[in-house]
């Protein structure tokens, strides 16, 4: 009896770069469009949907905050896998439409920000106005009556809405890329070669309470790769913690480490354990 393929959901509509992401991840998967990455997570912790698969961090534009905080503050899912997408935006307008004559341009506020230095240059007239992905962009430019609105999408928006692509690649750096992470009810057993996420915070400010835990790391010789802070939403000054380490979280040094980590912090929650992307050869 044949394998039923895996239902995997995502910031939608079709043709946004995390629906590439799930093509990368799983081509052979379902992909269910949600409207908002809480609805999308939402439905593999209801059981409507195996995976999902979110934004988490730009080159250009570092973390996307609303999908950490929604880690932090509201998700229970576990992140399985970590991949890295190569993120080209392209400039794209209605058929027949003049660059001239562009006074607003459309795009997920990420997309926005990476190509913000090319907007000022080549479109100083415009607007930016935010759109809920950049394939929701691409939709609200085609509805416009007119031709002076546009929008920065991938290329396969403007395949499926039938845009056409005025200029390829407009993102300010050419190495724009984008860390995406699945999330699923569990996380991914160890491999040798793993990455553990992982937020705390303490009760009050103390001198040298972060010095002394990110001294744990240290101790067991566990190498940090990315440490951050975002704000609690308590009050002014309370902060959590956010760090990524080079370990499955089930070898012993990392479990003997969170344990004195939550000996010394209020709250401590892991985000998970799964194997570290290797660019493919």
């Amino acid at each position: 009896m044949p394998t039923k393929p895996k239902k995997i959901a995502y910031l939608g509509p079709a043709g946004s770069n995390t629906e590439e992401a799930v093509i990368v991840h799983d081509p052979s998967a379902e992909r269910v469009a949600f409207p908002s990455v809480r609805s999308a997570t939402r439905a593999v912790e209801n059981g409507e949907a195996d995976e999902a698969v979110v934004a988490i961090e730009n080159s250009i534009e570092g973390s996307v905050v609303d999908n950490l905080d929604l880690l932090i503050h509201d998700s229970k899912l576990l992140i399985s896998k970590e991949l890295v997408i190569p993120i080209t935006h392209c400039l794209l307008l209605k058929p027949g439409a003049r660059a001239e004559d562009v006074r607003v341009v459309y795009s997920h506020p990420q997309a926005l920000a990476q190509c913000k230095r090319y907007l000022e240059t080549r479109f100083s007239r415009a607007s930016p106005v935010a759109t809920l992905s950049t394939t929701a962009a691409v939709a609200q430019m085609m509805a416009q009556l007119g031709g002076d609105a546009a929008a920065i999408a991938p290329k396969r928006s403007a395949q499926i809405y039938g845009a056409a692509i005025f200029e390829v690649g407009i993102q300010d750096h050419a190495g724009n890329a984008t860390r995406f992470v699945v999330l699923a009810q569990h996380d991914a057993q160890p491999t040798g070669d793993d990455k553990t996420s992982i937020a705390f915070s303490f009760a009050e400010d103390k001198p040298g309470q972060l010095y002394k835990a990110i001294g744990l790391f240290a101790t067991k010789g566990i190498n940090l790769s990315k440490i951050e802070s975002r704000p609690a939403k308590e009050s002014l000054g309370k902060y959590f913690f956010l760090i990524d380490f080079d370990l499955h979280r089930l070898d012993p040094k990392a479990q003997e480490t969170l344990e004195s980590l939550r000996a010394v912090t209020s709250l401590l929650k892991v985000f998970g354990s799964y194997p570290r992307y290797r660019p493919p050869k």
